[in-house]
């Protein structure tokens, strides 16, 4: 029996109520993805793709599993002759580059803390997670402008040891790419005290920071098992088959679609290296290559079907989920009717894996999230912890007393007082509010700060902005509240027009008018403001809360 046999569970269950109260997964002692999931189908399926890359000038790479057992071995030898060692944090800045891939395993095999950030850092985002998380190494693209920045940061950051880049060379740089080619090809598994697995930090992901600073979230060697979930049973990958999530591995959905689920599946990951996305261009690709799966959040799946999707040959396409926001029911019936595939909704969150989805078993209703995942003891609650009833929201908090569940993070890195204000008594808030319907699926309205209170009436700024971006004129928008002395909060609809679209009273009345036709009168927004952009985390996320701040 192998190593990936023992732990992946039974693939076939006969119903989501099978699957909810069955699903086991078994944690091996000192797990270790690089070398229990990697190396193990190096050894059992050397000559079976794992990754597939390209870009837009036409450059193509394949790669075995054995060719990345080779490629991570070097890497660990690299980082190891930098001078990173077990515990040591590096961060990676690689957007799509294949080259994350050797460096992220070669780091799992050192027991080194992996920080994988975004290329759209500036120098005071590099600044506060270097000297937050004691970053000793980044490793990034070579690409002049984001050299620059780390070079300016790095002048603050006097922990900061090794600056290294890959596809260039720069004074004061290690030349990544040089010193792979160099490295060994064997780098022998530590024993002892060196060796690293099980509840030894791994990954610690930055979140976007609507409301404030970026949170450190901390996840262990453990994590990658969570997700088998997510890429069995949610993107339901076939062994074999070829996956894209679309996602930069700044990101945490690269955790998601790019690496741990699918190869534990025995899935390759597909990997499109676009510059900046370009609708077409993502189809041409897709089709080309066979994509079997797809993951995007619902905006890449707006644009994809303003396409003539007849265009191309997406026969080898079988499984959509979309995930990052809920989708749009208009979004879902016209993807449906153009390759007559299903969108099947995902929720989560940094801090966890899928936390409810559309699985295989479930008829998706456009717009749910779908149903719990298995283990994870989500529930509904209201302001003083009581259950709410069907029909009513309630913020989505994960019951945790029985055991902390595989996938979930550890906590917020070195920052006790905030764990410890979310996660106690064995309840775990998420800060999300949602409802449940009576055949038991939930159904997102907003975060818990964004909920508009008005009337009596609670809000969720979802569903009037789903409303809104049916309307042809809305490019983009944004729902919040705004104080009001007779009813404590009205709605208010900050919107950016699309391309040809002039603001005018009328354009407002008729936005307006659109809202209490397609969803409840009440929700209409009485504040219409046209802007040219909307304010933007880092990872592209609303912030709503720098809107309400300039309106107070």
């Amino acid at each position: 029996m192998t190593m990936l046999s023992r732990y992946l569970p039974r693939v076939e269950f006969a119903s989501y109520e099978d699957f909810l109260a069955n699903f086991r997964v078994e944690v091996p002692a000192g797990f270790n993805f690089a070398y229990d999931v990697v190396d193990e189908r190096a050894a059992l399926t050397p000559d079976a793709r794992a990754l597939v890359w390209c870009d837009p000038g036409g450059r193509e790479a394949s790669f075995t599993y054995a060719e990345l057992k080779a490629w991570s071995d070097r890497a660990a030898n690299v980082f190891a002759a930098a001078g990173v060692r077990k515990g040591d944090a590096v961060m990676l800045v690689l957007k799509r580059r294949f080259e994350f891939w050797f460096a992220l395993l070669g780091l799992h095999k050192l027991g080194a803390v992996t920080i994988p950030a975004t290329h759209l850092l500036r120098v005071k985002d590099i600044v506060y997670r270097v000297q937050s998380a004691e970053v000793r190494m980044i490793l990034g693209v070579g690409e002049p402008g984001l050299l620059a920045q780390i070079d300016e940061a790095a002048a603050q950051c006097p922990g900061l040891r090794v600056k290294a880049l890959v596809g260039g060379a720069r004074e004061g740089w290690l030349d990544f790419s040089e010193a792979l080619g160099r490295a060994p090809s064997r780098f022998p598994r530590p024993t002892g005290a060196a060796a690293a697995g099980g509840d030894d930090p791994m990954l610690i992901y930055f979140t976007s920071g609507t409301t404030g600073l970026p949170k450190m979230v901390l996840h262990d060697f453990t994590y990658p098992l969570g997700h088998i979930v997510t890429a069995r049973y949610w993107q339901n990958v076939p062994e074999g088959g070829l996956h894209l999530t679309v996602a930069d591995t700044g990101w945490a959905k690269a955790a998601w679609g790019k690496i741990y689920g699918q190869w534990l599946c025995g899935c390759a990951v597909f990997v499109y290296d676009m510059g900046g996305f370009v609708a077409k261009d993502l189809l041409d690709v897709v089709a080309r290559h066979r994509v079997t799966s797809f993951c995007a959040p619902p905006t890449v799946y707006r644009y994809l079907i303003k396409e003539d999707l007849a265009g191309w040959d997406l026969s080898a396409l079988r499984w959509c989920t979309v995930a990052g926001e809920p989708l749009n029911p208009e979004v879902y019936q016209q993807w449906l009717a153009a390759t007559g595939v299903r969108l099947m909704e995902g929720y989560g969150q940094t801090e966890a894996v899928v936390l409810a989805a559309t699985w295989p078993w479930l008829e998706p209703k456009p717009g749910s999230m779908g149903k719990p995942s298995p283990g994870w003891g989500v529930d509904l609650v209201d302001e003083t912890g009581v259950p709410v009833e069907v029909g009513e929201e309630g913020q989505i908090v994960l019951r945790t007393g029985d055991g902390r569940p595989l996938g979930m993070f550890r906590g917020y890195h070195r920052d006790e007082a905030l764990t410890s204000r979310v996660w106690h008594d064995g309840v775990y808030s998420t800060g999300d509010i949602a409802w449940r319907d009576e055949d038991g699926y939930l159904w997102f309205v907003g975060r818990a700060d964004d909920v508009i209170k008005s009337s009596g009436y609670r809000i969720g700024p979802f569903e009037v902005e789903s409303a809104l971006l049916e309307h042809p004129a809305v490019l983009e928008c944004a729902v919040t509240a705004v104080p009001d002395a007779d009813r404590g909060q009205v709605v208010k609809a900050t919107i950016v027009l699309a391309k040809g679209r002039t603001a005018s009273p009328e354009l407002t009345r008729e936005l307006q008018a659109h809202v209490k036709k397609v969803t409840a009168p009440y929700k209409y927004p009485r504040v219409v403001e046209f802007v040219a952009e909307l304010p933007k985390t880092i990872s592209g996320k609303i912030r709503r809360v720098e809107i309400r701040d300039r309106d107070r």
